[in-house]
């Protein structure tokens, strides 16, 4: 998908701000067991055609307004992934404001895990 300047802008001003992970981090992060919440962000209809095995689905269009009744824990990791990582790292930045600590993009999203051949439902 070809994105528009400002958009990309955005989202790299956004993922300066935040941490992201790789795919392979993410997986090693899996394997071990470490807490963690995976959330897809995605719309809707993405999420019912296919999403990461174990994500829970909060849409980057409610993720501020549900948030902190799914993970009310401020401290929990919070891995949140969309397509390929830019919906995903402007929503880490505003979960950052909204005083959760630990909000990491998925860098490549949903189209490396599927890539890859990674675990989905």
């Amino acid at each position: 998908m070809k994105h528009s300047p400002a958009f990309l802008a955005l989202v790299d001003d956004a993922k300066s701000r935040i941490r992201q992970m790789s795919i392979s981090e993410y997986v090693a992060l899996r394997e071990s067991g470490a807490p963690h919440v995976l959330i897809d962000t995605r719309e809707e209809s993405e999420w019912a055609a296919g999403h990461i095995a174990g994500a829970i689905y909060i849409g980057k269009g409610v993720i501020e307004r549900d948030i902190e009744s799914r993970v009310p824990d401020k401290d929990c990791m919070l891995v949140l992934y969309c397509g390929g990582g830019y919906r995903s790292a402007l929503v880490a930045v505003n979960l950052q404001q909204m005083g959760y600590t630990s909000p990491v993009s998925l860098d490549g999203g949903w189209r490396e895990w599927n890539e890859r051949g990674l675990p989905a439902e």
